[in-house]
């Protein structure tokens, strides 16, 4: 997308890098470069060997704070630009090398737990550790981060709080940015910020969220603090019920989110997306579900209101027990990673997934508006195999909406992005901020929603350039990501 400005040719970035932090921390295999280059969002081409570039010079497996503050000065004296990255989830292209020359700065290694503090309860990690790690130490101890996005089993915690990751649990538990008490960031001068560890406090702006969800644009994220609970699963409740239509299944789960009761999981699946989920048992129609996590007697009290609002709505009940089985097996390893591999290569279709963010008002409208949009304009939607959404996250002002799209593939591989992905994306973004919501819900901005960055700020915008121009001012932080590449 851009070429380096660097004066530094790739040898003699290599060569810094390796003079810096030592032969060992430098990975220059050509196969890793070119994996390097891109992430989820490029799963089909990927999958099929195809790497267009530009490609990184270097991987450096950075070990420490200060091995970041040195790469990042070095990148920062030399306008180098740098990918931070951990777990290697992401799914916007916020991963992808958009410069030439690039360093990836991969802070997997970073991995300690460096203090569970039950009596205050909260859990400082380094930026490397994963959450699945970090979920089987604590639940051995009675506690849990309450925090449980899709990709729990791969995802670690420099990538979870840069994208402002959430969890199948944030009606009760919050989203990272609700779970985060402290943390420490490197900026690219190499200044090492930290953030401390407090309940609350009105000492100004609340300097978290500069970090929080910057997308390694602004600053490189390598400890953090956050809160911890009391794990009780001994006394979930689940619920399932079939409605007749969308406007139905968001009328229940407003209400109960709403009127104050905080289920761990809140969920209404169109019957296209249902069927995907719970294909033995939607039988054509809406899917809700509901889960009561928490102390018995809340326990008791949200499952009592989830029945009676429910009551008050046509629906049919689902038994708990398929619902049970299907949140157990909810997350993505790299077994269904691998196993979606084969299915693309095999069966030359995917799925790809759009997820906004809208208050209750237009929560049905947006979803009509998108799949009305793409059934009428799209001009391969007869490639589709599915389009559906479901609601997975409320608020007391609204919801999301996740949209899914499964498609054949009717192209060279290398087409697929732009033929498929990218224009129902935007659909689905445009749409969204027709009515008032957000063009992004958690999985980040990445480099594919940067067109509509403008638009989704408006007048706000000003505030997020002054930060870039304050923290980045030569521009090496993940060029393209969150920030429009200008022309």
């Amino acid at each position: 997308m851009a070429p380096s400005v660097s004066k530094l040719d790739r040898e003699n970035i290599v060569a810094g890098l390796t003079r810096l932090v030592g032969p060992e921390k430098v990975v220059t295999d050509e196969e890793q470069l070119r994996e390097a280059s891109v992430d989820r969002f490029k799963k089909f081409t990927s999958v099929h060997g195809i790497y267009d570039g530009p490609f990184p010079c270097a991987i450096v497996k950075a070990k420490s704070t200060a091995d970041v503050a040195d790469v990042l000065r070095f990148a920062n004296e030399n306008l180098i630009n740098v990918v931070a990255r951990t777990g290697r989830t992401g799914t916007e292209g916020g991963l992808e090398t958009a410069v030439q020359d690039t360093i990836v700065l991969d802070g997997s290694g970073i991995d300690e737990i460096v203090k569970i503090d039950a009596e205050n309860m909260q859990v400082t990690v380094g930026c490397g550790v994963p959450l699945q790690k970090l979920e089987d130490v604590l639940r051995e101890q009675g506690l849990t981060t309450g925090h449980s996005p899709q990709s729990k089993p791969l995802a670690q915690y420099g990538g979870l709080v840069s994208t402002r990751s959430i969890g199948q649990l944030s009606t009760l538990y919050g989203a990272i940015e609700d779970m985060v008490v402290g943390l420490e960031a490197v900026f690219p001068d190499g200044t090492v910020s930290r953030i401390k560890n407090v309940p609350r406090r009105a000492a100004g702006p609340d300097i978290r969220h500069i970090v929080i969800g910057n997308e390694g644009a602004l600053c490189y994220i390598t400890e953090v603090t956050v809160k911890v609970f009391p794990y009780r699963p001994e006394n979930n409740e689940y619920h399932g019920f079939l409605v007749d239509d969308m406007a139905t299944g968001v009328a229940i789960i407003r209400e109960v989110v709403t009127g104050g009761y905080r289920p761990s999981v809140v969920r209404v699946y169109s019957p296209e997306d249902a069927r995907q989920h719970f294909s033995h048992f939607y039988d054509g129609r809406c899917v809700v579900v509901f889960v009561a996590e928490g102390p018995k007697g809340l326990v008791k009290a949200t499952s009592e209101e989830i029945r009676r609002v429910a009551g008050r709505h046509g629906h049919t009940a689902v038994d708990p027990e398929l619902i049970s089985t299907w949140f157990a097996n909810l997350n993505w390893g790299q077994d269904k990673i691998d196993a979606e591999k084969e299915t693309m290569l095999r069966e030359n279709e995917l799925g790809y997934t759009t997820e906004v963010s809208v208050d209750w008002s237009h929560t049905v409208e947006l979803y009509d508006k998108v799949v009305g949009r793409i059934r009428d304009e799209y001009p391969h939607a007869d490639d589709l195999i599915m389009l559906g959404a479901h609601s997975s996250h409320s608020y007391q002002t609204g919801t999301n909406l996740y949209f899914v799209y499964d498609y054949k593939i009717n192209c060279e591989p290398r087409e697929e992005i732009a033929k498929y992905h990218i224009p129902l994306n935007a659909i689905i973004v445009e749409e969204a901020l027709k009515v008032g919501g957000s063009m992004v819900h958690h999985h980040g901005v990445g480099k594919y929603r940067t067109p509509w960055t403008k638009q989704e700020h408006g007048s706000a915008y000003h505030m997020l350039a002054k930060l870039k121009a304050a923290f980045d001012p030569n521009g090496i932080m993940n060029k393209g990501t969150i920030f429009p590449i200008e022309d």
